[in-house]
């Protein structure tokens, strides 16, 4: 038999207002609506669906603070992490978002109605203590926290919802499970004992082992439940996880595991996080949950010390283990044996007997040389998947990003260094020459600081995509402020190589250099925010490499960036 819902009744908003959907989605169209962001959309859909059961809404005040403080709901109801839907003045003021009224709440990806929130109370929050008691610092290296200050809005609106459709998934769709379908199909299956596993991560042969170990002592069923929706920045996105997940499947013996997607926001809250994963997971029908150790934790805070201890989320779950409902599994690290080329738990392994294990990062770095990744860390299917997202850094792309005044050189430079690149033949090369952005891209835009940066911004996400598909782009703007060039690695960076070449020829050499005499209208005041005359450069102090074109010839300065492109293994590599 599933697991009893949290608060005895699984609050399925669908179900309960199936028969109204057609007077709620007429109704939505003279309403006024909120567009939601991303986690509200995803908190949204696991109140529609039961997920956050006992919650039919958002939290009002009196829920938010007793949340907050006592890590309870005014009816007294265990609930660990508040479910807020924040929004700013504009909100209120262009919805009408006050007690008593109706709001359509809508998906920001096709503006479909999704929901019609009964406002209860518009409230402003105390972010810092938020911070604090839900997440135990108000520090912004805390993922949580960082969102809190500076996404989250001013004010919080607390109410019931109408459930008028799901939000559209167009991915792994025949592995999205609510709650009570997965409870039909535990039926179905005649499952009566299932432990969940969660994970942000992909799996390899010590998950498979520690998880199979983990249903065999409590005679169950396995569930993997990765989360899909938000989870820790910098993570491997979703898509490459879930290719892990259904390659690892088949290596469970048939009929003991299957794949449930959650389309849960993580907040990355340590203790508080793993009671409200056991919760939703009691929602979802399951017996028993893994929690791990130093479960769903951030990392360190802005001293380099960890922000929760590595077993303060087991001893959390445990200290409510009576009103969670859910016996919890603690996570039982293995190691790998390679002399008997087993996995044995890592407390009952003999001393002196030699063990193996490949680090997270020692992973990433095979990854990115390409070199051999073991069979007896992760399966051959696995690791194909992972290459396949994550080639080694010769098949990858990257931005050079020139900077420096008129005339400096720098246009010669990115020409001659596209032909050696072509020359080299391991990727398409791009080169987005200034003239050329200016007429196809940002023809409308002057040269006040506010149009340059937009400038530097375009060819930044031109670039960024170019890098995403494998291509060299080349980029020769001025780009004369740091915070523009700043935002431009930003948006590059998590895509490929990103290096910041600065052309640091003196300003008089460039004068000299100028053959259309442009630097001599600028003087006249012909050319108003020219750059080096009535504008400033801002040299950058985080360049990859600089080079004075005064000092060192072309071909030189050319042989120094391939050089950097070869260490780090964008070039030359066998």
């Amino acid at each position: 038999m599933a697991n009893t819902p949290h608060g005895g009744v699984l609050k399925d908003l669908y179900l309960r207002d199936a028969t109204k959907q057609p007077a709620l989605l007429a109704e939505a169209k003279i309403l006024p609506s909120l567009i939601l962001t991303d986690r509200q959309l995803c908190d949204l859909e696991l109140i529609l669906n039961g997920g956050f059961s006992p919650l039919d809404g958002f939290l009002n005040q009196k829920d938010y603070e007793g949340v907050v403080e006592k890590m309870r709901l005014s009816s007294g109801l265990l609930w660990p992490m508040p479910i807020t839907l924040d929004v700013s003045q504009s909100d209120i003021n262009a919805s009408k978002i006050q007690p008593k009224n109706r709001i359509v709440l809508v998906d920001p990806r096709d503006y479909a109605p999704l929901a019609i929130l009964n406002v209860a109370d518009v409230y402003k929050p105390n972010k810092s203590n938020e911070a604090i008691k839900v997440y135990g610092a108000d520090d912004q290296a805390h993922p949580a926290v960082h969102y809190l200050h500076n996404n989250a809005k001013d004010f919080y609106v607390g109410g019931s919802l109408e459930a008028i459709q799901p939000p559209a998934h167009y991915d792994y769709v025949a592995n999205r499970f609510n709650p009570s379908e997965l409870r039909a199909h535990f039926k179905k299956l005649q499952w009566t004992r299932v432990v969940a596993f969660q994970t942000r991560n992909p799996m390899h042969r010590a998950h498979r082992e520690l998880t199979v170990r983990a249903a065999r002592a409590r005679k169950a069923h396995l569930l993997i439940h990765p989360v899909v929706g938000l989870t820790k920045p910098g993570d491997i996105d979703h898509y490459t996880r879930v290719r892990v997940y259904k390659a690892l499947m088949p290596k469970y013996p048939n009929g003991m595991a299957e794949l449930s997607l959650l389309p849960l926001a993580m907040r990355m809250g340590g203790p508080r996080e793993a009671v409200w994963h056991a919760l939703i997971r009691k929602n979802h029908g399951v017996t028993h949950f893994i929690v791990g150790r130093d479960h769903a934790g951030p990392g360190k805070n802005s001293k380099g010390v960890d922000f929760y201890g590595p077993y303060e989320a087991q001893e959390m779950v445990e200290k409510y283990k009576e009103e969670i409902g859910i016996e919890i599994v603690p996570f039982q690290m293995v190691a790998y044996c390679p002399d008997t080329d087993e996995y044995m738990p890592a407390d009952e392994v003999p001393a002196g007997v030699k063990t193996l294990n490949i680090s997270g990062t020692e992973l990433r770095r095979r990854l990115r040389t390409g070199l051999p990744i073991p069979e007896w860390f992760s399966y051959p299917e696995v690791v194909k998947v992972l290459r396949q997202s994550h080639p080694p850094r010769a098949q990858q792309g990257f931005t050079i990003f020139f900077t420096g005044l008129h005339a400096s050189g720098k246009n010669a430079l990115a020409r001659a260094l596209q032909v050696s690149l072509n020359q080299e033949g391991s990727r398409s090369v791009s080169l987005l020459m200034s003239e050329n952005v200016r007429t196809e891209l940002s023809s409308e835009l002057g040269f006040s600081k506010r149009d340059r940066d937009i400038n530097i911004a375009r060819q930044a996400f031109v670039a960024g995509e170019l890098t995403r598909a494998g291509a060299a782009a080349i980029l020769a703007p001025i780009a004369p402020y740091d915070e523009a060039r700043k935002n431009a690695r930003k948006t590059i960076e998590k895509y490929g190589g990103f290096y910041l070449i600065h052309v640091s020829t003196p300003l008089e050499d460039c004068i000299e250099r100028d053959h259309d005499g442009v630097y001599e209208r600028a003087r006249r005041g012909e050319i108003k925010e020219f750059t080096g005359i009535d504008d400033p450069y801002e040299a950058p102090n985080d360049a990859d490499l600089t080079v004075n074109l005064s000092e060192q010839s072309i071909a030189q300065a050319v042989h120094e960036v391939v050089l950097l492109l070869e260490k780090d293994g964008y070039v030359g590599s066998a």
